[in-house]
């Protein structure tokens, strides 16, 4: 009986993503920065930087997703009553960024990057935006959940959840069954094994897009800008963008460009790394 080879891909796609992202999870969960979190050190500015760019990365996911709810690639993960976030980003928008929130509300060059690829995927590959849904969506139902007793804690916000609509699920009365569910409804889609090969790229694609989003967040949260109102960070949203740049692209098996950081300069690549904790502790993607 021949022997499967170790890189083989597991039978189920969810559990595929998980294998691909696991060497980055064990990672996350062991970063300083994660540890610190834990202890509630997480400032304002911060926290409404997060929520703005969360703002625009799920206008874009969702947009895309009604676009393709009826396409077989996505229809059995359509959840909108269950698992959409735009109108209740919408509401903590107008909490942290007062009523005219819509004129001030950040979008940072990485923010914009990650909105492009979710229009990019949902126009012309839609069967990729399963692992953009998959990335956010587990995510929000599992880390998410940690962050936002963290966040209420730290920041002293309402008991009420002003500040947090996000964070709540009304129409989940249980997310260890919901996320059974949506791992069964994704199990159950049908694809080539080319297909899920390059879902389980984007997957990655997905993840590093955040290291990138988070990286120019660790430089605005620097002690020479924490104290600076996001319309005062246009320099270094400018010098993040700046930055962003050297990630070089890598072809898929369909020509797609992703980002390779792997190839980078050591520096570069701690850099990234410490990024990521930022990623894994603010949007609670790899609690999954």
């Amino acid at each position: 009986m021949e022997r499967p080879q170790p890189d083989s891909m597991p039978q189920d796609l969810s559990e595929a993503l998980k294998e691909a992202t696991k060497e980055v999870h064990t990672q996350a969960e062991n970063t300083e920065f994660m540890k610190n979190f834990q202890k509630g050190q997480v400032t304002r500015d911060g926290f409404k930087l997060v929520m703005a760019s969360l703002y625009h990365i799920y206008v874009a996911l969702e947009e895309e997703i009604e676009r393709n709810r009826e396409n077989p690639v996505y229809a059995p993960l359509y959840f909108p009553e269950e698992l959409h976030r735009r109108a209740t980003l919408e509401q903590d928008m107008a909490f942290w960024y007062g009523p005219r929130w819509q004129e001030v509300v950040p979008n940072t060059p990485a923010t914009q990057r990650y909105v492009r690829r979710l229009h990019e995927v949902g126009r012309a590959e839609p069967e990729l935006l399963v692992a953009h849904a998959y990335t956010r969506y587990l995510g929000d139902l599992s880390g998410g959940q940690v962050l936002k007793k963290i966040a209420q804690k730290a920041l002293d916000l309402p008991s009420s959840g002003e500040g947090l609509a996000f964070f709540t699920f009304p129409n989940i009365a249980s997310a260890t069954k919901f996320k059974q569910l949506y791992r069964s409804r994704m199990n159950s889609l049908e694809m080539t094994p080319e297909v899920r090969d390059r879902v389980v790229e984007e997957g990655k694609t997905a993840f590093l897009l955040n290291i990138q989003l988070f990286e120019e967040l660790q430089e605005l949260l620097t002690p020479d800008a924490k104290d600076q109102s996001p319309s005062k960070a246009a320099g270094l949203h400018r010098r993040a963008q700046s930055r962003a740049q050297d990630v070089t692209p890598l072809e898929t098996p369909r020509g797609k460009p992703q980002v390779n950081v792997l190839s980078q300069a050591p520096l570069l690549r701690w850099v990234l790394t410490l990024s990521f904790l930022v990623a894994t502790v603010a949007v609670g993607l790899y609690a999954m």
